[in-house]
């Protein structure tokens, strides 16, 4: 059985590049390092947010009560991820699934003093939303799920009425190994599914540290296979395929932001230096085309013995309660 939702939670460096602090809006690129350990410090205020990783596909947003984190997927790939601040004692936010009721750019609340409520988005009728606000570091709000302001205004401009949102309440475990621990040649079958999604655009996540690849399609996993690498993978690099010409994968190095262009210069990966298997690039060749991200990190995605080489921890990181899992794998809510 594929494990959708811990891939799309552990490759969080779909996500990197730029953590953006509320009040001044400092960029800060992430150099080195495991991208979790950087999600993990972001202080109350911060985000990231890099929407060009996969730029077309369906949304979905994922709050976590527990971390005080929320997870901006498209195409089924992390995109942003911000600090946020949830219900207080005696004003809980509810978790559940919940859609996009309502969106305003101004708002004020009619129960708590017309407080104003910016980018508001409406998850219930009976008072509970997201919007900018606040970020002390803790719960704080009566039931509403605060954002960074700008955050809240870049969000808001990327969703619809009828998104779905889920509220979660899992404490994760926050830190991976970042360096492969396994053979050269990992052990693990190549796998291919398109059928479990027919049609939509390709994100593709490559693990440095369990050395394999992820490919998905309009927010399905649809196929993986073990990779090799000719040295470790210390940094997130991001690459858009600009071509295939006879097998050659052209590739052009994206640079993210708060990034300098000098050091995204470096050469763009090939199919030989990947070394998958023959029927897997076949396989993947048939799918993927101009404007297909590929996003390459050194995090694990905590696929677990029977995929991938040990981790110290493999487990989940940011969601994985069984509610979201079933949402992840059932492809027909993407035709919602």
């Amino acid at each position: 059985m594929f494990r959708s939702t811990r891939i799309r939670a552990l490759a969080l460096a779909a996500a990197c590049g730029l953590l953006a602090t509320a009040g001044t809006a400092q960029m800060q690129p992430i150099n080195a390092g495991t991208v979790m350990d950087s999600v993990a410090r972001l202080r109350p205020g911060q985000y990231i947010w890099v929407p060009e990783i996969a730029p077309r596909g369906p949304m979905l947003v994922v709050v976590n009560i527990a971390t005080q984190r929320v997870v901006a997927y498209r195409n089924g790939v992390p995109i942003a991820v911000s600090t946020i601040s949830t219900g207080k004692a005696g004003h809980r936010t509810p978790t559940g699934v919940f859609t996009i009721l309502q969106k305003a750019k101004w708002h004020r609340s009619s129960k708590y003093s017309n407080a104003p409520m910016p980018f508001m988005q409406r998850l219930t009728w009976y008072g509970i939303a997201l919007h900018a606000g606040s970020l002390p570091g803790y719960p704080a709000s009566h039931g509403c799920i605060r954002l960074p302001h700008e955050f809240a205004r870049l969000l808001f401009d990327e969703t619809n009425l009828g998104m779905t949102v889920i509220v979660t309440n899992q404490e994760p475990a926050l830190r991976i190994g970042a360096k492969p621990t396994g053979p050269a040649f990992p052990a693990g079958p190549a796998v291919w599914r398109p059928e479990l999604s027919a049609t939509g655009p390709v994100s593709i996540v490559v693990s440095g540290a369990d050395r394999r690849m992820v490919v998905l399609r309009n927010g399905v996993e649809i196929g993986s296979a073990p990779v090799a690498f000719d040295g470790v993978i210390e940094r997130t690099q991001a690459y858009v395929l600009q071509d295939v010409v006879g097998g050659d994968y052209r590739w052009k190095r994206m640079t993210l932001p708060g990034e300098s262009s000098a050091a995204a210069s470096y050469a763009a990966p090939d199919t030989g230096r990947f070394q998958g298997s023959d029927p897997f690039r076949r396989a993947l060749a048939g799918v993927v085309g101009p404007g297909t991200t590929m996003v390459v990190i050194p995090d694990s995605l905590g696929l677990g013995p029977d995929l991938a080489p040990p981790t110290q921890n493999p487990d989940v990181l940011i969601e994985n309660e069984p509610g979201v899992a079933d949402w992840m794998e059932d492809a027909s809510v993407f035709a919602r």
